[in-house]
């Protein structure tokens, strides 16, 4: 999945734009949807599906698929989300907040009104925040988002690590991907016991693969005369579109208008 995001980012109609009109987009975006209400959220998510699946070209099949992941989280925290527990005894002191309930011994279980609350306001921010991230992810090339926080004088540190971090998790999951499809091969899952054993050995052959593939690439740094910064260069020529700046200005204040309007 992380060199199918990566050739979306290379390939998406929206990567003639400047990546910095869409980063600064993005966060912006990011910050008033951890803000807003919750149906404020809702909007925000909707109007990046527009900009992610139709303006970027992204398949929507592929993009469900990425929300999918933070909505399987969102799923299994609704039980203690959802279900309370209290003393029978003091049953009065949160009877405002049972919508149905039984008792278990001496104690009460019971679904919560502000369980409910919670899990819709945790699920509606988690869709906003995501999609937020997703559009970084899609639209925009990780080598750009380097070039721009080098830019904007980013600590080389950081963006040495985040290099780095971002080359070492395709690696991981090339080789994780070699070793189960070898496996595989070789009916190492057929049943629970022998899938948990062919796990565990693919477990130690990722450690052992991957410190290998890492001093690779500090062999292969050091030849080439590494001395502590890693440099990005694009020679790609970005041009601004208005129709696509006009609207993102547009719908950003509208939507900074109606949270203002809604706190103040």
């Amino acid at each position: 999945m992380h060199h199918q995001i990566d050739s979306l980012a290379y390939g998406n109609k929206l990567r003639s734009l400047p990546p910095e009109h869409k980063l600064g987009f993005a966060i912006l975006l990011f910050i008033l949807g951890y803000i807003s209400s919750w149906y404020i959220q809702i909007l925000i998510s909707i109007w990046l599906i527009i900009w992610v699946v139709i303006y970027g070209g992204i398949p929507l099949a592929f993009y469900c698929q990425l929300l999918a992941i933070p909505f399987g989280f969102w799923l299994m925290s609704l039980p203690p989300l959802l279900m309370g527990i209290g003393a029978f005894s003091s049953l009065n002191n949160f009877q405002q907040d049972i919508i149905f309930g039984f008792p278990l011994g001496d104690f009460f279980l019971y679904l919560s009104k502000q369980g409910i609350s919670q899990s819709g306001m945790i699920f509606t921010r988690s869709w906003c925040l995501t999609s937020c991230m997703y559009f970084i992810l899609l639209t925009i090339p990780f080598g750009e988002i380097i070039t721009v926080l080098q830019k904007y004088k980013c600590p080389t540190l950081l963006t040495d690590l985040l290099l780095l971090m971002y080359r070492f998790i395709f690696i991981l999951t090339t080789t994780a991907s070699e070793l189960i499809t070898a496996q595989k091969s070789r009916f190492g899952y057929i049943n629970w016991r022998r899938g948990m054993y062919s796990l565990s050995l693919a477990i130690a052959q990722l450690l052992t693969k991957s410190l290998e593939n890492y001093r690779q690439i500090s062999l292969g740094l050091t030849s080439r005369g590494f001395n502590g910064e890693l440099r990005t260069w694009h020679s790609r020529r970005y041009r601004t579109n208005w129709r696509y700046l006009t609207e993102a200005i547009a719908g950003y204040s509208f939507l900074l208008v109606v949270v203002v309007r809604q706190n103040y």
